[in-house]
């Protein structure tokens, strides 16, 4: 299987947000250590909440939308049976990940250009909090299944907020 990147958990689920927030205490007390945007989406400690809604990350800067994205690149070898064998994965946990609670929608993206696959999932910031509790499930699934795909690589994960302008 193919190494997986995370940056909140890993796929057997051996980092926990707990682990995370003792890392983050170890690292915060280093002076030049400013934790980043992704970072700070995936433990909403440091956000301060205006309103109901929204979530303010620096001064301007809010947001009341939180998107997970699942990504690797795929061959165009054997006529893109890759690519072909990532939707039929993505096929396998939609259904699972479109139950998760306040999921606002599940998007799937391909690159012909750069060979891109991705999968996005959104939920509002309120609801986000409580998939990162639960490990993303089924994100760890999807990723296994990924990483066993002959002519797939570069499986990465990605947390960022979203705004509509």
């Amino acid at each position: 299987p193919l190494p997986i990147s995370h940056q909140s958990t890993t796929v057997d689920g051996s980092m926990t947000m707990a682990t995370l927030a003792l890392l983050f205490t170890l690292v915060a007390s280093a002076s030049t250590f400013t934790p980043s945007p992704a970072f700070r989406v995936a433990r909403f400690a440091g956000d301060f909440m205006l309103g109901a809604d929204m979530i303010n990350i620096a001064e301007g800067v809010e947001y009341d939308t939180v998107s997970r994205e699942w990504r690797c690149k795929w061959s165009n070898d054997d006529d893109m049976t890759s690519l072909v064998a990532a939707q039929e994965a993505l096929n396998a946990v939609v259904d699972t990940v479109k139950a998760v609670d306040g999921v606002k929608s599940v998007e799937r993206i391909v690159c012909g250009d750069c060979n891109d696959f991705k999968v996005v999932t959104t939920l509002p910031a309120d609801k986000f909090g409580a998939w990162v509790d639960n490990d993303f499930f089924p994100e760890g699934e999807f990723l296994d299944m990924l990483g066993v795909i002959d002519g797939i690589s570069t499986v990465e994960t990605q947390t960022y907020t979203k705004m509509t302008c």
